[in-house]
């Protein structure tokens, strides 16, 4: 019987899995990976005390961290399954091997984080990983000299064309809206980049390409259609939460809403991160409802032992 099971390696659950160790708990981490969606972030300039950083440098900071601190961790392994069992909770987990494991537990955090939402347009699914992408961080580089189209008109969107206009000749950025959602800083980096056009109010209709991508389809609000050569394309869209293996009180958008200690509507479940209904999706905001989380948790268990 575990006090706590924290499901998901990220900012969120990681800086949960310091608190727990901290407070000698008897828990366990579950995870794919470490470092999650934060690893496949650029550059990061907003995390507090530190100048410069990547999400790549940030994630095996992740991992050493939870080193220093003996954090139990069942890395590799995906939760599939939570039920009650009378006051507390069984989680079961699979491999990408097939291998399972079942846990009981006094509390979960859940801090699965999301993934990236997809286009749904022709040739999308066929060209993933022949061109087509949803981390810049992690293929852009096979890219140099070539040309790129981004897709998207958010922080990663921007982030990716960034990246991508130091390594691409040119840089397409398609945009459905008529403007950006991002940060100011990164949008005034962006427009003064000579090898970089950025298409406004623009809707992706179509990857094109046979056995690699060759150019993308959109269409313009005036109704025209105009394809541009591309030999890669980096989709950043949003992101859809990793939270369909619970029965939590959700959003429609299967954000898992939380109150102000992360509790969800089950007792002893606590959710963190973006995995939940924070409007603000930053990593030091993830942190410090990682923190939260735990401290609540902590809290919940250690009523829980005295109405044993």
């Amino acid at each position: 019987m575990l006090d706590l099971l924290i499901i998901g390696g990220s900012i969120a659950g990681s800086t949960a899995a310091v608190y727990a160790s901290r407070r000698k708990l008897n828990f366990k981490m579950v995870t794919g990976d470490i470092g999650g969606e934060v690893a496949l972030s650029g550059e990061v300039e907003n995390w507090p005390l530190v100048n410069h950083t990547t999400g790549f440098e940030m994630a095996e900071q992740m991992g050493a961290q939870l080193k220093f601190n003996n954090v139990p961790i069942d890395e590799g392994f995906m939760v599939s399954e939570i039920s009650a069992n009378g006051k507390t909770w069984v989680v079961k987990a699979r491999s990408l091997s097939g291998e399972e494991r079942t846990y009981e537990t006094i509390a979960i955090i859940i801090a699965t984080g999301v993934k990236p939402k997809h286009l749904v347009v022709p040739g999308e699914d066929d060209l993933y990983h022949k061109g087509v992408t949803y981390c810049t961080v992690c293929d852009g580089p096979l890219f140099k000299n070539k040309i790129t189209t981004t897709i998207g008109g958010g922080n990663s969107a921007l982030e990716s064309a960034l990246m991508m206009a130091s390594i691409a000749s040119q840089v397409f950025v398609v945009n459905k809206n008529d403007k950006f959602k991002g940060e100011q800083i990164l949008i005034d980096k962006l427009v003064k980049l000579p090898n970089v056009e950025i298409i406004y109010s623009a809707k992706t209709q179509k990857i094109e390409g046979n056995e690699k991508v060759e150019g993308v389809t959109f269409t313009l609000n005036d109704g025209t259609t105009r394809t541009v050569e591309s030999q890669g394309v980096m989709v950043h869209i949003g992101n859809t939460p990793n939270s369909q293996f619970v029965t939590v009180e959700k959003d429609p958008t299967g954000q898992i809403i939380v109150d102000d200690l992360c509790r969800t509507n089950l007792q002893g479940v606590f959710a963190a991160g973006d995995v939940t209904r924070v409007p603000y999706k930053q990593i030091v905001v993830a942190a410090g409802m990682g923190c939260t989380a735990a401290l609540a948790a902590i809290d919940y268990i250690n009523r829980f032992d005295t109405r044993q």
